[in-house]
């Protein structure tokens, strides 16, 4: 087995290949750091109008109308324009009217009425999810989907067990998530900085400093200094400060 010698030539060769690989991520660093400084924010930011919840409702059931004991949350907002508790029991939600104390089912004619609400344009599609997809991670559980017939392509989502409004999603949120992707390597789940291929690169760039320096050193002669040593006479002529 041939032994390796860690010379100069040895990590300008290491060097090469390890700058060429990580100088592709060193440019998709760049750009999409560029690019998501570049894209205006508040389409990234801007959401759909929520419905207040009431403050005051005529004919409003108080909970202990409703029947209810000891409950671990309650809730009270809009659905369709009609006030309805969001009742945690056991580690469930329920919902129900607040003016009837009726079940109230989350289907999809629900979720459309409450999207119709929120957003001014056509509903193109409605389907439900049996788990969150990557435009609304920071959510759990089954939800609903709306996709909007929109210029910005809006997708609303909302919980499946209460009808609860999440987030929602436009293409210029979506152009700006898929650049951070590329920024921080989690093409996973486009959330973390501390995942295995993040931290590589970064001891890759580690190593590519300490080679580079090192190279860069090793790449010097003692000519190159030479004119250091040099300095002026006072007749003007040019003397050896220092002699080999």
């Amino acid at each position: 087995m041939k032994r390796i010698r860690f010379t100069p030539l040895f990590f300008r060769r290491v060097h090469k290949w390890v700058g060429l690989v990580l100088g592709i991520q060193f440019i998709l660093w760049s750009v999409s750091g560029a690019m998501m400084a570049f894209i205006d924010m508040t389409d990234v930011r801007d959401q759909p109008m929520i419905a207040a919840d009431p403050l005051a409702v005529p004919g409003l059931l108080a909970p202990a109308d409703l029947g209810i004991g000891e409950v671990e949350s309650l809730k009270l907002s809009m659905a369709d324009g009609r006030p309805v508790y969001e009742i945690g029991e056991s580690g469930s939600l329920r919902i129900v009217d607040g003016l009837t104390g009726n079940p109230v089912t989350v289907d999809e004619a629900l979720v459309r009425q409450r999207a119709t609400a929120m957003v001014d344009a056509p509903i193109r599609a409605v389907s439900l999810m049996d788990k969150p997809n990557l435009e609304a991670r920071e959510f759990a559980g089954p939800m609903w989907r709306v996709d909007f017939g929109d210029a910005e392509g809006t997708s609303a989502y909302f919980a499946a067990d209460t009808g609860r409004f999440l987030v929602a999603r436009g293409d210029g949120w979506r152009l700006w998530d898929f650049f951070w992707m590329l920024h921080n390597m989690d093409y996973a789940d486009r959330t973390s900085f501390n995942h295995p291929l993040i931290i590589v690169v970064g001891f890759g760039v580690l190593f590519l400093s300490g080679t580079g320096f090192y190279l860069l050193f090793k790449s010097f002669t003692r000519r190159d200094f030479r004119w250091l040593s040099r300095r002026r006479a006072p007749g003007g002529r040019t003397t050896r400060a220092l002699r080999n």
